[in-house]
């Protein structure tokens, strides 16, 4: 040991107890966080959380982009940031005060406690800000809420490529994340009936991820499928994505995203078993993910006689969804099947998608929704306090009044401004027609 340590480390100990660090004496001695380190480290979860979960916003651009035809890839480049910065305003508006401070519907007397820009403490905490202080501060739960809602539009986006117009997506992104997604996340995570009944939903697979796939899968058939998907013969005909690498970068930075998606979901960080709960929950969702991924390689082989890449990149988005709505009880192997057989049910239900029809450009309704719900059924394996029954009927509660609001909406949009581009414009393709400008204009092909 060096001088230097020699001096050093008694200042530390001694430093120990302003840190807010007190050691425990006797057999069950360990080391227990003062109000504020719980508070700083459960703000900090949040922020690391939501800013990796923003990150998957990356994600499905990339996704997307490498997916469409290069035709293509610059409209939805802009509909990824535009819904992003969409969501991020009518959530702060509307969505955050919706969906936490009154639970079921939302409603206390006209529409008091809806509108509240003010979500933000101010600078420091006083008294007033007693019910925050020692847990975390509305600013970092705020954000981390946010970037949820945000994913939810995300999911819609490239389902409907290629073919609908910019606007009406945009005003449906608008009431999506400051209505809909709101207010039936309110009632699991705002305290709200299906709470109080027992739903267990960790992180999403039904608040999230089915929410996103019911309005796109509302959205695909009233909009119809792309001009030449399917032929005279209702068989189908492939179409292409512009770029794989670009698809695979996207799913890996969804991949990395996923940690704060899930991680960030255990909403504490200021204890030693907190820390061990989001260092078990970013293990199961790895390896989820590559259950996902490897059933999904070897399925396409066996299925199709030679491994697809697009398949295998959907099967770790498969398993990742199917592991969010408990990510904490599985054992690694358990988290592994799960995955797994998120990954199998994407091989599956892509073809059979297109027997029915339903055009879905990048398979986020398979990934998303199936998916949504295999991994809220999953549950009741791992964790002995769900309920099959509760589980059922908080999917179908919350499919049906998503199903039901996005068709509004999209019937209202279809009938006042139109959903659909023209027929020459979708030939074309949408960059030019729609932005003027292209993602690669020295290589545009069809």
């Amino acid at each position: 040991m060096n001088t230097l340590t020699k001096l050093a480390l008694p200042a530390a100990l001694i430093a120990l107890p302003a840190m807010g660090i007190a050691q425990e004496e006797g057999p069950t001695a360990g080391i227990n966080a003062s109000t504020d380190s719980v508070f700083i480290l459960n703000s900090l979860l949040f922020l690391i959380g939501g800013f990796l979960v923003f990150w998957m916003a990356a994600g499905f651009a990339m996704l997307e982009a490498g997916l469409v035809r290069s035709k293509n890839v610059t409209m939805q480049l802009m509909k990824n940031i535009s819904l992003f910065s969409l969501a991020a305003i009518f959530y702060y508006l509307i969505g955050y005060n919706l969906m936490y401070p009154l639970g079921t519907w939302a409603v206390d007397g006209v529409l008091s406690g809806i509108w509240g820009p003010g979500v933000l403490e101010a600078v420091g905490v006083t008294a007033d800000a007693a019910d925050d202080y020692g847990y975390a501060s509305t600013g970092s739960d705020f954000f981390f809420q946010l970037m949820f809602c945000a994913t939810t539009a995300s999911i819609v986006s490239g389902t409907l490529a290629e073919r609908i117009k910019l606007w009406p997506f945009l005003i449906f992104v608008i009431v999506l994340t400051s209505i809909i997604y709101p207010l039936q996340a309110s009632w699991k995570w705002g305290g709200g009936f299906l709470d109080a009944m027992g739903f267990l939903d960790f992180a999403g697979s039904t608040v999230v991820h089915s929410v996103g796939g019911w309005a796109a899968l509302t959205g695909a058939l009233i909009l119809g499928p792309r001009i030449g998907k399917y032929n005279k013969d209702g068989k189908t005909v492939p179409i292409p994505g512009s770029n794989l690498t670009l698809a695979t970068l996207g799913t890996f930075i969804l991949w990395l995203g996923w940690f704060g998606f899930n991680g960030g979901s255990q909403l504490a960080m200021g204890t030693v078993g907190d820390v061990a709960d989001v260092s078990r929950i970013f293990a199961n969702t790895n390896t989820a993910a590559a259950g996902g991924a490897i059933a999904a390689l070897i399925m396409s082989q066996l299925m199709f006689k030679k491994p697809d890449l697009t398949m295998v990149l959907n099967g770790a988005l498969a398993g990742l969804v199917s592991i969010t709505a408990e990510p904490l009880t599985p054992s690694l192997g358990a988290a592994t099947l799960i995955g797994a057989v998120g990954g199998v049910i994407v091989v599956f239900a892509i073809p059979f998608m297109d027997k029915l029809k339903i055009d879905d450009v990048v398979g986020a309704i398979p990934v998303h929704l199936i998916c949504g719900i295999w991994g809220t059924i999953a549950v009741v394996f791992t964790n002995s306090d769900a309920s099959l029954g509760v589980q059922l009927y908080s999917i179908a509660v919350v499919g049906i009044f998503t199903v039901v609001t996005s068709g509004v909406v999209w019937f209202i949009l279809k009938a006042t401004m139109g959903l659909r581009v023209d027929e020459e414009t979708e030939i074309n393709g949408l960059d030019m027609a729609e932005l003027g400008m292209e993602a690669y204009p020295e290589f545009t092909n069809g």
